[in-house]
Order: structure tokens, then sequence, then C-alpha cells
């Protein structure tokens, strides 16, 4: 009784081990779901860097060796970040990129070829300065994306953070529904490790 009680209880584990499985997949692929209907927008986050917050004193943005930068392990994140898009079949109809190095280097790794830089998407960390100005350009481009495919905006956690008061991982990513008139809904969030 005893053998048979335990053997009952060892099915009832596994049963739940497995249903925790196929929710925990569910849950996982929601995200790219969505996304592989088209329309929304992504805020991506560069991929992982050298060690630091924010950049070197001196930096400038038409030199890369000034600026933090991706290590190695970045690098591939960010072909991860690829990998994920063209598995899941995620339409992508335009990429762009904060002009800061790391950013368009992500954005070349994830998405091939050079990406469009747009100034709304550069780095808000220590550049209060700009921060209105970005977040309503950005605001009213998210909110009027009406695009077949995706729009992918490679950017940083301090924009995105203004933007949507969503704090992010570097190569995690927000995604936004449109609603019009600078206004969107942030409708779920995906990273790649």
């Amino acid at each position: 009784m005893r053998r048979l009680c335990r053997r009952i209880g060892g099915v009832r584990t596994l049963a739940l081990i497995l249903a925790l499985l196929v929710v925990n997949a569910a849950a996982e692929e929601a995200p790219w779901a969505l996304l592989r209907q088209g329309g929304h927008v992504v805020l991506l986050r560069h991929a992982q860097t050298t060690p630091g917050i924010g950049d070197p004193e001196g930096m400038r943005l038409d030199d890369c060796s000034t600026q933090r930068n991706l290590s190695a392990e970045g690098r591939e994140q960010a072909r991860r970040v690829g990998e994920e898009f063209r598995r899941f079949r995620v339409p992508v109809e335009t990429v762009l990129s904060s002009e800061w190095c790391r950013c368009v280097e992500t954005a070349g790794l994830a998405f091939g070829g050079t990406a469009d830089v747009w100034p709304a998407l550069n780095n808000l960390f220590g550049r209060q300065e700009n921060r209105q100005k970005q977040i309503d350009e950005l605001a009213a481009r998210i909110g009027a994306w009406r695009g077949k495919g995706n729009l992918v905006l490679v950017t940083h956690g301090s924009t995105i953070l203004a933007l949507t008061r969503v704090g992010v991982q570097m190569g995690e990513m927000v995604i936004l529904a449109p609603k019009g008139e600078k206004l969107f809904a942030v409708v779920g969030r995906v990273a790649v490790n």
C-alpha cells in the first residue's frame, strides 16, 4: 500500500512538473506570438557591454573607442536576439538605433546590415536637457506606427525608463502597441540571455 501511495504521489509530482513546464513554455512564447502579428514597436536595450555605468570621460559619438562598447558576451547576445526573431518568424519592417556605438552594433548584429540612427533614441543618462524633446519625438513615432511588420528601436535603459517607466536589463525588450496621438500601451517584455 505504501509503495502504491508513493507511486501515485510520484505520478502527481511528475504531472505537476509537466504542467508547469507547459505553462512556462506558453508564457515564454506569448510575447513572440504577439510580435509575429506585426504592427508593434519593440524597444530593445543594447546588449551586454563592458562593465561600467554611462560612458568614460571625454566620450565622443564619432569615436567608438571613447565609448563603453559591447563585450564579447554582448555581441553573442545581440546575435541571439536576431536568432530569436528569426526562430519565432517575427516580421521586422524598420530598425532604428541610437547614435551610440553599442546600440548601432547591437542592431547590426541582431538584424543585419546597418541601422539608421535616430537621435531621439540617444542615451538620457546624465543628459536630461533633451529628455522631454526626445520623449515627445519617440511617443509621436510610436503612437503613429502602422506598419505591417514591427518597428524595432535600439536604445538605452535610461531612455526606455523615461518613456515607459519600465526598467530593463541589457538585451531586454519592451513591446508596445501603438494607440495613435503619442499614445501606446506596454503589452509585453522579453529578455534574451
